[in-house]
């Protein structure tokens, strides 16, 4: 689980404008190494001064690159595929979510009627099912707590056999956006290795 400065580092590069995903990878010793920022429907130059400045105030040392969602789905290498999130919605009239993702091209869509936050977290597991991942985890909670920069979600999945529940935090502009971002956050490192395996 990710220390109280960890997250708090992690919110503010999900704040940044246009980051749809980060991804922190971290040395033997536990020390962050390198921080990948995904950016939609903005400049990756700009992106990444601001994101060097708020990794250099937490991790001096780590390196930071930040790619275009639409090019770091191209089929380059395995490593850089990634599911991006194409969007979020909450219908008030039905009560349903829709979510939609995007992997190497592909669509994946998903609906839930469990309000904003829980619905925001099922539509997008079953937008990865959609697009044919495995999940193997069912949701456990999805929770909005205040803290001095807004009110981020934080999702945990637990497996459906033995293993570690997986958590994952983000914020955006509603809830059903930042339930979806956290979810895929909570699992980026599973969604990786089981893409990479097949």
């Amino acid at each position: 689980m990710m220390s109280p400065t960890e997250e708090d580092f992690e919110l503010e590069l999900r704040s940044l404008p246009g980051v749809l995903n980060v991804e922190i990878r971290h040395r033997e010793n536990g020390d962050v190494d390198a921080v990948t920022l995904i950016v939609h429907g903005q400049d990756p130059g700009a992106i990444r001064v601001m994101a060097k400045q708020i990794v250099s105030l937490y991790f001096a040392e780590a390196t930071v690159v930040v790619e275009d969602a639409s090019s770091a789905l191209l089929p380059r290498e395995a490593q850089a595929v990634r599911v991006a999130l194409v969007g979020a919605t909450f219908n008030p009239e039905n009560g349903s979510c829709e979510v939609e993702l995007n992997y190497m091209g592909r669509i994946g869509l998903g609906h839930a009627g469990s309000g904003q936050l829980f619905g925001g977290a099922e539509a997008t597991l079953a937008a990865l099912r959609d697009l044919g991942f495995n999940v193997p985890f069912y949701l456990l909670s999805v929770v909005n707590v205040a803290t001095a920069r807004g009110w981020p979600v934080i999702v945990t999945l637990r497996p459906f056999s033995e293993g570690a529940d997986m958590f994952g935090i983000a914020q955006s502009d509603g809830d059903v956006m930042s339930s979806s971002m956290a979810t895929l956050n909570s699992l980026n490192r599973f969604l990786s290795m089981s893409k990479n395996q097949e």
